[in-house]
């Protein structure tokens, strides 16, 4: 038998253009998705990929490698699913004081609580140090924001996206207390809904996400949704509890 060859992979210098999205390698290769490796994680670099559908996602001690998979799977937000058990932790996370939805109060911690947990996927991807101070940058230019679940006055789950006028890229999330997390992710489908902002990216498909209402769709839909909505006015990072409203609606008074 002939044995497969691999693609061969471009490799980046700093400032390189990005290949077309169309090569990264198919479903028949042992890495999916995967287009290019090289570059820098500069702040420019990293909008420059999220604009064309390409994110970076590596090892310790491998190159930077930059991914755009097809299918991609995103959450539309008219599709989130509130199963029963998390429509009651939300009502009560809405009428408890001591609960609250915070942006951008927290990155710092926020971005190195979910670099504690490994996350599943091609290359058993850490956020490396190098990753955190990259979206830290991404952050402080305003490209980056997280949504954080505080109870008590303490940080107890949350996740983190990059946002480019109203295209949304999830990138991870964690939790110290039960459906923390699922909390964070419900807020920023909320407050998603309430700005027009209809899809958000999920990059790979997970059975958590999948649960909570995320399918895959083919990259050259994605692309185009996308880049819909990358050059319009993004609005402005802050949560309101009203914007529960938008996946929890009060149940109309009957007399």
């Amino acid at each position: 038998m002939r044995a497969q060859t691999r693609p061969i992979l471009p490799w980046l210098e700093e400032g390189d253009p990005f290949p077309d999205v169309a090569q990264a390698w198919g479903p028949a290769s042992d890495a999916p998705g995967l287009l290019a490796a090289g570059g820098s994680l500069d702040v420019a670099t990293l909008v420059r990929a999220y604009r064309h559908g390409i994110f970076p996602w590596f090892s310790e001690g491998q190159p930077i490698l930059w991914w755009s998979p097809d299918p991609r799977m995103v959450l539309q937000t008219d599709h989130f699913r509130l199963h029963r058990s998390l429509r009651k932790t939300l009502q009560q996370f809405r009428r408890e004081s001591r609960c609250e939805i915070r942006i951008d109060t927290a990155f710092a911690d926020v971005i190195r609580a979910c670099a504690s947990g490994r996350r599943n996927g091609p290359g058993g991807t850490w956020i490396l140090p190098q990753m955190q101070r990259a979206y830290l940058s991404l952050h402080h230019a305003g490209f980056a924001h997280s949504v954080e679940t505080w109870i008590d006055g303490a940080l107890v789950g949350g996740l983190y996206c990059v946002a480019i006028g109203r295209s949304v890229f999830g990138e991870s999330m964690f939790s110290l207390q039960a459906d923390a997390s699922k909390v964070a992710l419900a807020a920023l489908t909320a407050y998603c809904s309430v700005h027009g902002i209809g899809l958000i990216d999920c990059q790979q498909n997970t059975a958590h996400l999948a649960s909570l209402g995320a399918s895959e769709m083919p990259r050259a839909h994605f692309l185009a949704r996308s880049a819909a909505t990358l050059d319009m006015a993004p609005p402005h990072w802050h949560f309101e509890p009203l914007y529960w409203q938008a996946i929890l609606p009060d149940k109309p008074t009957t007399k």
